[in-house]
């Protein structure tokens, strides 16, 4: 397992997903290698959370607020067949 920087802090984000109404969401997850923290956009809320104090979930639903657009277009751009290309 890679050792990492005391408070570096890694985050991931989803492709976008559709539930059954049809609206677009994502998944972000936050985590320094010890704790994880799970939200979802465009909600902007923590939904699952191991490890992280209240005030730093605040943190990162602000954060996941703030960053909202640049978000989305993480998401929207990962292409989860690429994997299954072969390339």
């Amino acid at each position: 397992m890679e050792d990492l920087k005391a408070g570096e802090l890694n985050m991931s984000v989803s492709a976008v997903c559709r539930n059954e109404q049809g609206d677009k969401y994502a998944f972000v997850t936050f985590t320094d290698g010890v704790r994880t923290a799970e939200g979802k956009i465009p909600d902007c809320k923590i939904i699952k959370n191991d490890g992280f104090a209240e005030i730093e979930v605040q943190q990162l639903e602000r954060y996941l607020k703030e960053h909202l657009t640049e978000l989305k277009k993480m998401a929207a751009s990962i292409d989860i067949f690429s994997a299954f290309k072969g390339e």
